[in-house]
């Protein structure tokens, strides 16, 4: 199994330097936030069960943020694909990270995960 820095490290740029970005934005949101492998992709863990993965669209190779409890997030920005639970929010690595949209969306998934 690769470890969180082997999956960072052989992303092609410009993946790379946003998937970094958004692990940085991720693991400094909240202090509770912790980061592990699943599934052979970054997991960041809150309150021992998984709430988001980083991952890359089979196509584009483009970064998402995979939302665990995507199904009770009631954005339109999210995009749920052929999951029945999970939804996520695609990037474009060649175009600025929107951090504020990540922070809604962060925040969402925060609530509801508090909400049990």
């Amino acid at each position: 199994m690769k470890s969180i820095e082997e999956f960072f490290d052989i992303q092609p740029e410009p993946q790379k330097s946003c998937f970094l970005a958004l692990r940085s934005i991720i693991l400094k949101f909240n202090e509770q936030v912790s980061e592990t492998m699943k599934y052979g992709m970054p997991c960041f863990v809150l309150d021992s069960k998984p709430w988001l993965y980083l991952w890359k669209d089979k196509k584009s190779h483009e970064p998402y943020i995979l939302f665990v409890d995507g199904i009770l997030l009631k954005t339109p920005l999210l995009q749920s694909g052929n999951r029945a639970k999970m939804k996520h929010f695609q990037l474009n690595s060649n175009e600025e990270i929107p951090v504020s949209i990540i922070y809604e969306l962060l925040n969402e998934a925060w609530a509801v995960r508090a909400k049990g």
